[in-house]
């Protein structure tokens, strides 16, 4: 059922409130539910210019209340609402079924336990699993088997339109579109979720994808899949490419086959990185480099040799060459590498590159202990100490990518003393930034809506989670709370924003995604785009809904976010936000 029925009419039948007929109110909880430990917040919004002083929790066993709350927090107006109050239960820890009552309505039911994220992250590897290009194990079908042929390569020999063998990998998106970079950082999260939360995750599928045990942990099985793809998108020392296929992919809907429509049969294009601007439409991108691609690629693979060494030495040596190689390209060549679109004016706008290589050297000095790649990777930690989007409150899309420093993390891991409180100052100072806005607000969300703002929601309470565990610093662990809260319900629409998850909550069920509309497939664990600027919606080509808006009571001047296929800024998954959430929800399940 799309949406979960309140239990207030229950409530009512037993008196233990009073209600209007009509209540232009609503309280907003975590659908997944509160780990006992941890901040608990729930919103309560009103479309009205109404306060409340106090709440109740009520047993759903008993139909009791168990706890009266005073710990109300009254805010303004927030986009669709007039008032918006924050009702903070964190001291009630007795693990249990639930809904608030508040104002005259009720929550949707929730449950606090200390385990309550425990399955989410094998949860969100299911759709990994079915982004894979080349065998996909969902379809138990090949697609993309060709690709592809090589344009912009002849700086480097590469005629263009020669076949170079780079089938495999995951789709970004709902496209079928494969860009290196994101697929670089979805792997590297992969691969620090295991490395940091060993314990989370099972093994009840192959390296395949099909079900079975390999005694591989599947969350490295999948980030294999990621390292096998990165190794044919840098074949050579001087030869790295940063994405099969352009925006030709949009011509329509289907299920991944062998794609025809890109002029060269089935084969689809591979874009050289030559460091200089490549097509994009009637203009072209703003490339100046290849050290953004080649710093992920680096660490990608540093990380994985550490990972794979007792696993797969030949494998783990490969990539330990490679990370090597990947560096140099990176120190050749530095500057950004931007995608190529050849109908659309949207690309992946990619602005900043000294984090990429930053990261690159705190991931081989980790296995290294090399003095020069420390003075390297500090020295860049020094130029860009604050992701741009946190200070600046915007952003092009994909502009500040990752839309995290991993470096400054992988640096904290490993430094001590006057470096590591350096280090520590630039989180700080990145989160303050995003909090003089949070705190201005009953979400608590400084966040921008810029186009894919969950994945940016992610990031960011990663940053926080991260600047307090390595710092021991408390105080903006109800920031990071509110992040995680707004990604599963503790938002003006009330909805999760993962595919699926929970199984009972108000999640996506009509995403952008040719799987869901053409054969009603579900997508389990797709984390979403999340709202966007209102403005920035009204601006966009090609969107149309296709049936009444559920959230309409819930759009706002501020920001809009729809569960309509048609839309395709607000409500279609991508691959690389679903890596970093897995990060954090195996973070969560510890």
């Amino acid at each position: 059922m799309k949406r979960i029925l309140s239990i207030a009419l229950v409530f009512i039948m037993m008196g233990s409130f009073k209600t209007r007929l009509y209540n232009p109110s609503w309280i907003r909880i975590n659908l997944v539910g509160y780990r006992t430990q941890a901040p608990k917040v729930a919103v309560w919004c009103s479309k009205e210019n109404e306060q409340i002083q106090q709440f109740q929790i009520v047993d759903i066993l008993s139909g009791k209340p168990v706890y009266t709350g005073k710990k109300v927090e009254s805010f303004g107006a927030y986009g669709p609402f007039k008032a918006v109050t924050r009702l903070d239960f964190s001291d009630y820890t007795i693990e249990g079924r639930y809904v608030i009552v508040a104002g005259g309505v009720s929550s949707p039911e929730f449950t606090i336990a200390s385990d309550v994220y425990r399955k989410g992250a094998d949860f969100c590897l299911r759709y990994m699993r079915q982004q894979r290009s080349g065998f996909n194990p969902f379809l138990k079908d090949s697609c993309h088997t060709k690709d592809g042929y090589v344009l912009y390569g002849s700086s480097k020999g590469i005629k263009d339109s020669s076949y170079v063998y780079v089938s495999g990998g995951w789709h970004d998106a709902s496209d079928y579109l494969q860009y290196a970079t994101t697929s670089a950082n979805a792997t590297y999260h992969l691969l620090m979720a295991y490395r940091d939360f060993p314990d989370v995750f099972n093994d009840i599928y192959q390296a395949n994808g099909l079900a079975g045990s390999n005694k591989i942990p599947d969350v490295l099985d999948e980030a294999k899949w990621g390292l096998d793809w990165l190794l044919k998108m840098h074949p050579r020392k001087d030869w790295m490419f940063n994405q099969v296929g352009d925006d030709r992919d949009h011509a329509g809907m289907r299920i991944p086959k062998e794609d025809s429509f890109y002029g060269k049969g089935i084969q689809r294009p591979v874009y050289f990185i030559n460091g200089k601007p490549q097509q994009r439409g009637k203009f072209l991108n703003q490339t100046t480099g290849g050290a953004s691609t080649a710093g992920k690629f680096a660490s990608a693979f540093a990380l994985g040799e550490r990972q794979f060494k007792a696993i797969a030495p030949s494998f783990a040596k490969m990539l330990r060459e490679k990370s090597l190689t990947a560096v140099q390209f990176g120190e050749a060549m530095p500057g950004v590498a931007q995608t190529v679109s050849v109908k659309s004016p949207y690309i992946y706008a990619e602005g900043n590159w000294m984090d990429d290589m930053e990261l690159a050297y705190a991931a081989l000095y980790a296995r290294d202990k090399d003095p020069q790649q420390l003075a390297k990777g500090m020295k860049l930690a020094s130029k860009e100490p604050l992701t741009p989007w946190m200070e600046k409150d915007t952003a092009a899309h994909y502009q500040w990518y990752p839309f995290i420093n991993i470096g400054h993390y992988e640096w904290m891991r490993q430094l001590k003393g006057e470096a590591k409180k350096k280090l520590l100052s630039y989180y700080k100072k990145g989160i303050e930034q995003v909090w003089s806005r949070a705190q201005k607000n009953g979400f608590y969300r400084g966040v921008p809506f810029i186009w894919c703002s969950n994945n940016l929601t992610v990031s960011f309470a990663i940053q926080c989670f991260w600047y307090r565990i390595e710092s021991g610093d408390t105080k903006y662990q109800p920031l990071e709370q509110a992040c995680i809260d707004w990604l599963f319900g503790v938002n003006p629409w009330g909805t999760s924003m993962v595919y699926g998850y929970p199984a009972w909550g108000d999640t996506p069920i009509d995403p952008h995604s040719a799987f869901t509309q053409l054969k009603k497939y579900h997508i389990d664990g797709g984390l979403v785009d999340g709202p966007v600027y209102t403005n920035i919606y009204n601006n966009l080509i090609g969107i149309k809904l296709y049936n009444s808006d559920s959230y309409a009571a819930f759009q706002s001047n501020l920001a809009v976010y729809h569960d309509d296929f048609g839309d395709y800024s607000t409500n279609e998954p991508t691959m690389d936000g679903t890596a970093s959430l897995i990060y954090l929800l195996a973070a969560l399940a510890k």
